[in-house]
């Protein structure tokens, strides 16, 4: 598929309709193996292309493992495939999306293509980082991600009252907190040895910045659960630091000694994982 020869309709999400027909045409269609899910989820056996997929989920609508189980596909593909496995989640999601447009739409004086444009941001926004596929529902979290964003659009167009003089205005205006930077709790958790300088990152990325997970697991050469089991032993020790005041006073020289011990042995445990698998294959092979 290459731009010069789709004619692209204004719409937002037309032309993402558009895209992905041409995504799931022949020869080669973006397709789902249902037998990788097991029979226990109840999809068809087999190859199924994505707009087959979508069709059996709609009339399906109480086959929640199933949907939870295509979907999280979909939204690991979109995530560590490219593009085209982002717009082929637009596409499954498109009946949703045309429905949140109609009901938002309705009695909006505004262009209609502003609200289509802003369901779909908050759901590819959320299809990038913001959903936990850990969690359940991974596709309600898409949709309710959408409508959101659509939501707010429409909450704007009669939001906002003229104040003649602002220091009139009653109420609060102090932030509320935590109105920090919580970036300065992890670096100094970096500093104390309560966090690996190899894991700050990460963990601002996931933690802090609501990235997804997958694709920060991919580039450290780790597995999901792995990557997300480490961050939560981080959240723990950050948790205690806070609770013991290391993280907001000044920590004693015994203190400082021990996480330094704790986290010296923390990478030596690293180390000697990471030389285990360099070394399985090869005695496995003189063996």
């Amino acid at each position: 598929m290459t731009a010069s020869n789709i004619q692209w309709p204004d719409s937002p999400l037309d032309a993402a309709d558009v895209a992905f027909g041409a995504l799931t045409s022949d020869p080669e269609p973006l397709s789902i193996d249902c037998d990788v899910f097991g029979p226990d989820v109840g999809l068809p056996p087999g190859v199924m292309t994505l707009p087959a997929v979508r069709d059996w989920l709609l009339a399906h609508s109480r086959a929640f493992a199933a949907r939870d189980a295509v979907w999280a596909e979909v939204i690991r593909r979109a995530r560590l495939d490219g593009p085209r496995w982002v717009i082929g989640a637009v596409g499954m999601a498109m009946p949703a999306l045309r429905r949140y447009t109609r009901q938002l739409c309705a009695g909006y004086r505004g262009d209609p293509d502003d609200v289509e444009a802003e369901i779909l941001t908050g759901f590819l926004a959320a299809l990038r980082d913001h959903v936990d596929l850990a969690r359940p529902a991974p596709y309600a979290a898409l949709c309710r991600a959408g409508w959101r964003a659509g939501y707010r659009l429409r909450q704007q167009a009669g939001e906002f009252t003229t104040v003649d003089d602002v220091e009139h205005v009653t109420g609060p205006r102090t932030p509320q907190v935590p109105y920090g930077h919580p970036d300065v709790l992890v670096s100094r958790a970096v500093g104390l040895g309560i966090l690996d300088v190899c894991d700050e990152q990460p963990y601002i990325d996931v933690r802090l910045g609501r990235r997804a997970i997958e694709p920060i697991a991919a580039r450290l050469g780790l597995t999901t659960d792995a990557l997300r089991m480490r961050l939560g032993r981080i959240d723990t020790r950050i948790a205690e630091a806070l609770a013991t005041g290391l993280l907001t006073g000044v920590a004693s020289p015994q203190a400082a000694r021990q996480l330094s011990a704790q986290a010296e042995r923390r990478a030596a445990l690293r180390v000697a994982s990471a030389q285990r698998a360099r070394s399985g294959p090869v005695e496995a092979a003189a063996a």
